[in-house]
């Protein structure tokens, strides 16, 4: 199964036209139609969008929907604090830090390795300066 077949099969199980899974995802329905039909290719960037959305209850597995592989959606159990607080999160756009933490998740997926990287030991560093003040 191509990744539009994919898709197309994800927005039938959910049951939403492609105008509505379109808006969800900041796109036109023509793109997801494109896509559906093989016309176009699923960029990183709309995958991440689709995956990182919550589609009533249910996350999309990425790795299903880059190869087919696995769970169509990811199981978010409630007794993982972690995984129920992020979801918690993601699951309500009214939440005025949604937007704050989509586009910093964004942000970060479209830097280079590289400057990934550099994000990444400035959060570690800052963390343990944190850690160190509380136990000052």
């Amino acid at each position: 199964m191509s990744e539009g077949e994919r898709l197309k099969t994800l927005r039938k199980t959910l049951n939403i036209k492609q105008g509505d899974f379109a808006d969800k995802i900041s796109t036109t329905q023509g793109h997801i139609s494109d896509i559906e039909n093989g016309r176009k290719t699923l960029s990183d960037r709309t995958m991440k969008l689709i995956c990182l959305e919550n589609w009533d209850g249910k996350m999309v597995n990425e790795a299903w929907l880059r190869t087919g592989e696995g769970e169509m959606f990811i199981q978010v159990s409630e007794e993982d604090d972690t995984a129920a607080l992020v979801y918690s999160l993601l699951g309500s756009k009214k939440n005025e830090l949604y937007a704050i933490i989509l586009e910093v998740i964004r942000s970060y997926q479209e830097l280079s390795p590289a400057s990934q990287q550099v994000i990444l030991e400035y959060s570690r560093n800052l963390l343990k300066n944190l850690q160190k003040k509380n136990v000052d």
